[in-house]
């Protein structure tokens, strides 16, 4: 199998797929060899001005089809996403690096929000409210909220745009996508398929170019209402502000700090498999991924030593050439610069280093994974966003102590939580200050529940049912009878 499309034609603007009118095109990278994949037409502000402006037409119709209409083309667009998962996931495991196996799941997670959406445009969206007033009816509906611009990041490209497209289009919004330069073509592709779905022209548009400068020309559209985004919390508080203008409606998915809690009553075994999982998916690039790792005194030395075992015995390599490897690359120079950076400063105040560093191919951006102890918490690895295969690992000894140094930090969108005991479980998930909690698994994220942060990770939830209330305004209707 080989990415074999054209990619020049690179935009999706009112149902055509276009050339950027400048002709610029940019280079895409697989990241495991560094060798040139793809050769994507690079657009601008007039292409962003275009899609927004032929989305606002289409508002105009699509806000007015039927439940059903939406149901029935939103379902042929999970049909067909669904039909080519493989495909789909080939080209992404290119781009990005990913295992093939995690690259073709996350097609497959992308194909079950439009599923769940389609369901979901079907279901009641108003209510009736008790009458407390005579020869009075009260009640209230949820309309769109017009065009949507849908921005999102390179690290789980498709399954984070669907998660963002499906819902807006089944609450009756329109689209403008812009999807990240070094890992657009899996987004491409997916737009092939709601192409092939039948979506009237205008109502799904792709485009692509910097992103700063399209944002803001979009941002400046009066028919835009919505922005959601997933990426940086910086990122996200410049479109805070840049927002203000307009007072567009924003649903932010931003920066991460997961702890992962391991408290003395836990099955060790199973917590170990969840580090490996929260911590390596992705080669450790998500937003969810553990960043933190907190092991109860108790059982830190037999936790750490089974869990440096199963990471020594991973296999780091291509992960298109080699079917059994287990973590495959980071997504480019800076980023392995970045990592080895941090693990210098760490280092330097006194952490070491656990596990023996695993081989790594001569070519491309692999970076074995690295274990730290005793991490100085005014270092990096403590406290930011590491994004990549690098853990710092602490002790604690009491279920108080260890609450507070997991809410010691700005951010507030996953956490881990591994204990056997139920009156615990409950106490500390509900005491954790964090979005998501995952209590004894590491991979919470499905299409029918909420996804969102606390605090610096972001607004709003998407997914379930609430993800489609980010794009609708709720009108209260009163009637004298």
């Amino acid at each position: 199998m080989e990415v074999s499309r054209n990619y020049q034609a690179s935009m999706f603007i009112n149902g055509q797929w276009r050339k950027p009118y400048s002709g610029e095109l940019i280079g895409v990278n697989n990241p495991a060899t560094g060798e040139l994949i793809a050769e994507l037409g690079w657009g601008g502000i007039e292409e962003a001005k275009e899609a927004v402006d032929v989305a606002a037409h289409a508002f105009q119709t699509w806000k007015r089809t039927t439940a059903r209409e939406r149901a029935d083309v939103l379902q042929k667009a999970y049909n067909l996403i669904h039909q080519r998962e493989e495909q789909i996931g080939y080209v992404l495991a290119n781009e990005s690096g990913k295992r093939l196996s995690e690259a073709v799941g996350e097609v497959h997670f992308a194909s079950e929000y439009f599923r769940w959406f389609a369901e979901e445009a079907r279901r009641p969206n108003g209510a009736y409210i008790p009458n407390e007033v005579p020869n009075k009816r009260h009640w209230t509906r949820a309309q769109p909220a017009g065009v949507v611009l849908s921005l999102t990041p390179w690290n789980f490209p498709v399954s984070i745009q669907a998660r963002k497209l499906a819902p807006a289009l089944a609450a009756g919004c329109t689209v403008v996508a812009r999807a990240s330069q070094k890992t657009p073509l899996s987004v491409i592709e997916m737009f092939h398929c709601l192409e092939e779905a039948g979506f009237p022209e205008g109502v799904v548009n792709l485009i692509q170019g910097p992103a700063s400068i399209t944002t803001e020309a979009m941002m400046q559209h009066k028919a835009v209402r919505v922005i959601s985004f997933t990426g940086s919390t910086p990122v996200g508080q410049s479109l805070i502000r840049m927002s203000a203008t307009g007072v567009q409606h924003l649903a932010l998915e931003l920066g991460g700090n997961a702890p992962f809690i391991v408290f003395e009553d836990a099955d060790i075994a199973k917590a170990v498999e969840g580090a490996m999982l929260a911590k390596f998916r992705n080669n450790g690039q998500s937003c969810i991924a553990a960043n933190r790792f907190f092991v109860h005194s108790g059982i830190y030395d037999e936790f750490v030593q089974k869990w440096t075992h199963a990471v020594e015995h991973m296999r780091l390599s291509d992960p298109l050439v080699d079917p059994e490897s287990d973590l495959g690359p980071v997504i480019d120079a800076p980023k392995w610069n970045e990592l080895h950076v941090w693990i210098d400063e760490a280092t330097r105040k006194g952490a070491h280093q656990v596990n023996k560093l695993i081989q790594r191919p001569d070519k491309g951006y692999f970076f074995s994974p690295v274990l730290l102890e005793n991490v100085s918490e005014d270092t990096k690895v403590a406290y930011e966003e590491i994004f990549g295969p690098v853990s710092p690992i602490f002790r604690f000894q009491d279920e108080d102590e260890v609450i507070e140094r997991a809410n010691r930090t700005e951010m507030g969108l996953a956490a881990y939580v591994y204990t056997a005991r139920a009156d615990r479980g409950t106490r500390v998930t509900e005491a954790l200050d964090y979005g998501i909690v995952g209590w004894n698994h590491a991979l919470p994220s499905v299409a029918f529940a909420p996804m969102g942060g606390w605090k610096h990770s972001g607004l709003g939830r998407e997914g379930g049912r609430l993800g489609m209330e980010e794009f609708q305004e709720v009108k209260y209707i009163s009637q004298e009878i």
